[in-house]
């Protein structure tokens, strides 16, 4: 007989979670607050990932592990002594990424609005939830130690979500036209 082990231990049932040193904290800090924001940006990813085959799944999958590898860092309270895992390398990455995305696009004359077929929207819902994390991140940074390169590498990752976005429309991409209120003078 398979003896399967429990997934819940009733330990968060008092509103409190653990960090990776073991301490505990509320559910609402802003260090969960932040990594479950990082957290809910891998699993809109894993949506894109399903839209998408080829090099840009491997890009996507590659991006989920280094999610996880931020919400590792994010889970530790200054001076754990615990190494950072995403650094200025996986920064430059992304950089190199939008560069070879944005060479094949036409210049932007106007703001997009998200669609452009499924992998495009799901891009650009991954790119607002990347935003919010980038927020989330800043505000946890306003209050302890957050290592610069984490946020360094959220702000690129939008900017790819944006790009990549944009690759996925190919070309059927709807652009935002202002409009007046019907009742507005003028």
């Amino acid at each position: 007989m398979v003896r399967l082990t429990r997934i819940y231990t009733r330990t968060g049932d008092d509103g409190t979670t653990g960090l990776g040193d073991g301490s505990r904290v509320r559910k609402t800090s802003p260090r969960i607050e932040a990594y479950g924001c990082v957290d809910e940006l891998n699993a809109v990813l894993g949506l894109c990932a399903e839209l998408a085959a080829g090099p840009l799944l491997e890009r996507l999958r590659r991006l989920q592990q280094d999610l996880f590898d931020l919400g590792a860092d994010l889970c530790q309270p200054p001076g754990s002594g615990k190494p950072v895992l995403v650094g200025a390398a996986r920064v430059a990455r992304l950089e190199g990424w939008i560069d070879e995305a944005n060479e094949r696009l036409a210049p932007l004359t106007s703001f997009i609005l998200p669609g452009g077929g499924p992998l495009a929207a799901n891009l650009h819902l991954a790119r607002t939830v990347c935003r919010r994390a980038e927020r989330r991140v800043l505000a946890l940074a306003e209050r302890e130690a957050v290592d610069a390169q984490g946020l360094h590498f959220l702000n690129r990752l939008s900017d790819l979500c944006f790009v990549w976005s944009r690759v996925a429309a190919d070309g059927k991409e709807v652009l935002w036209v202002p409009t007046r209120d019907e009742g507005a003078p003028g």
